[in-house]
């Protein structure tokens, strides 16, 4: 284990690939990417970053925990929303460099700082005039 988190090193490739140990590849950034859905309906919610204290706190509260890049700190998702997030499974991708979160959502069931259910309410359209965004059909706003 490091001292700057709980997690121990990576190991080989069979180890990360097919192991049994949770040994988690943060970036140079110290983040590693976290992709969040709503545990029932397999909605993508948000997609969001945790360095090794978020993902620890999350281990150990079973709630979603975040580092926020825009603030520069740890992100208690829901905390001041209500909107908080149980973890009802995580899972780690191939070579446990990114994470999947499947969550029961608290409060309104909201995810999105806009008010929607899912920060993804935007679909990319092609047209003549080159990409543009639109709202999404299955995304409404949850107040």
């Amino acid at each position: 284990m490091c001292a700057s988190h709980p997690f121990p090193a990576p190991g080989s490739k069979a180890d990360l690939e097919e192991g049994a140990a949770l040994t988690p590849r943060f970036g140079a950034d110290g983040l590693i990417t976290c992709v969040t859905t709503e545990a029932e309906t397999g909605e993508l919610l948000m997609v969001a970053h945790m360095n090794a204290q978020a993902l620890a706190k999350t281990l150990e509260t079973g709630e979603a925990w975040y580092w926020s890049r825009s603030r520069g700190e740890l992100w208690h998702k829901g905390a001041t929303s209500g909107q908080i997030q149980t973890v009802v499974e995580m899972r780690v991708d191939c070579d446990q460099d990114a994470l999947w979160l499947k969550v029961k959502v608290a409060g309104d069931g909201g995810c999105c700082h806009t008010g929607r259910q899912s920060c993804f309410y935007r679909k990319v359209e092609s047209t003549e005039d080159g990409p543009r965004l639109a709202l999404a059909e299955a995304t409404y706003p949850t107040s």
